[in-house]
């Protein structure tokens, strides 16, 4: 019988058989795995149910991701409903995982052309970093409505007494911090990965030339998103020292995307 192994054993096990055919690293979790899986020959004498052999996949909480365990239409109608959320914090997280998506897929398909057989490596090296980012900013679309659950616990606290009156409030500013750092990760996140849809759209397949565009278009659309969370939740901050700081960094990112969302329209222009 398998004992449970730990998911690194795992995603190292399907790299390296993928780097031994001169194939990208840069593909997800999942599909890891699955190659772990055959090339180990872990399915032969039965299912490996990932669920239940991957120790930190036995240790997850089943509503740690409410909102990724639906498929699209679940996901487009729970928005759609009159629940406050998921709202535009969980959508500029999921927009900005779709934008470094495509930079991935880009990435793979540059590494897998037939006559740059000698720049496999570069572009694997891109799609793994995309799929870091990709992963990062799907973790941010529960997050973010876990966040804005936080204020709402806190704002059912009782304050029968100064006692409870005094925690009610430190629990609603801590979790409103909170739900403010989050959407500025999101930023953070969907800035950073820019640099691979630029690399992408400058060094990557041209006929997807179009495919990187969007991308750098949906992460741009992630961060003004994610800054707007940003600068509403702030203004509810008691600590305005510690808000406008994060006020001024956001300003910072939101400015730095514009340039950057610009020159890739920019380049693109050029190419086609």
């Amino acid at each position: 019988m398998l004992l449970p192994v730990p998911l690194k054993v795992m995603l190292d096990a399907g790299k390296y058989f993928l780097k031994k055919q001169n194939r990208s690293v840069g593909v997800s979790e999942e599909e890891l795995i699955k190659i772990a899986i055959k090339s180990l020959g872990l399915d032969e004498l039965g299912t490996f149910d990932a669920s239940k052999k991957i120790i930190e996949y036995q240790l997850e909480s089943p509503e740690s991701a409410n909102l990724l365990n639906m498929n699209l239409r679940e996901f487009a109608n729970e928005t759609a409903s009159e629940s406050p959320a998921p709202g535009g914090g969980s959508i500029s997280a999921y927009v900005g995982s779709l934008g470094i998506s495509l930079a991935a897929m880009v990435a793979n398909l540059s590494s897998h052309k037939r006559g740059w057989d000698d720049r496999w490596e570069e572009f694997s090296n891109w799609a793994e970093q995309a799929q870091l980012l990709k992963d990062q900013l799907l973790k941010l679309v529960d997050e973010d409505t876990n966040a804005f659950n936080k204020i709402i616990e806190g704002f059912r606290l009782p304050k029968s007494n100064e006692t409870e009156t005094t925690l009610r409030k430190e629990a609603i500013e801590n979790a409103t911090k909170y739900a403010t750092e989050i959407p500025f990760k999101v930023m953070e996140t969907a800035y950073n990965s820019m640099e691979v849809m630029m690399a992408m759209a400058k060094e990557g397949l041209q006929n997807s030339l179009s495919d990187a565009g969007v991308g750098a278009l949906c992460a741009r659309t992630a961060v003004v998103g994610a800054y707007f969370n940003v600068r509403i939740n702030a203004k509810d901050i008691k600590d305005r020292s510690f808000a406008e700081q994060i006020l001024s960094d956001a300003k910072n990112i939101y400015d730095k995307t514009n340039l950057l969302e610009n020159e890739m329209i920019q380049l693109i222009d050029t190419k086609i």
